[in-house]
C-alpha cells in the first residue's frame, strides 16, 4: 500500500485490479500513481490486485474488465475501467475536484 494517511486526513482507499504486466496494467498503474500523488498525497491507500494470481477476485469483486480502478473509501462505491490516460475524467469520476486547491 502507498500514500498511509495521517490520522487527521481523509484516506481513500483504492484499489486497481490489473492481469499481469500488459502495457494497459502498466500504464494505469503508473497514470494513477502520479495523480494519486498529485490530487490525494499523503491521503490514500492503494491496493493492487493482479487477477492472474488471485483469479478468484474477479469474481468475489464483481470485475468484468481490466484495469479496473474501484475506490471504496469515501462512499458511494466508485469504478472505473481503462488505463486512466484521461486525467480529467478520473479527476471528475471520482470526485477528486470536489477536494478543493
Amino acid at each position: 500500500m502507498n500514500g498511509a494517511a495521517g490520522p487527521a486526513a481523509e484516506s481513500w482507499i483504492l484499489r486497481l485490479y490489473i492481469a499481469g504486466r500488459t502495457p494497459k496494467s502498466v500504464t494505469a498503474l503508473a497514470n494513477l500513481k502520479k495523480l494519486c500523488e498529485q490530487q490525494l498525497a499523503g491521503q490514500y491507500q492503494l491496493e493492487v490486485i493482479d487477477l492472474m494470481e488471485h483469479p478468484e477476485r474477479a469474481k468475489t469483486d464483481q470485475i468484468v474488465a481490466i484495469p479496473t480502478l474501484v475506490r471504496t473509501l469515501p462512499p458511494p462505491l466508485k469504478r472505473m475501467i481503462g488505463d486512466l490516460s484521461n486525467k480529467d475524467r478520473v479527476i471528475v469520476g471520482f470526485e477528486l475536484d470536489l477536494l478543493g486547491p
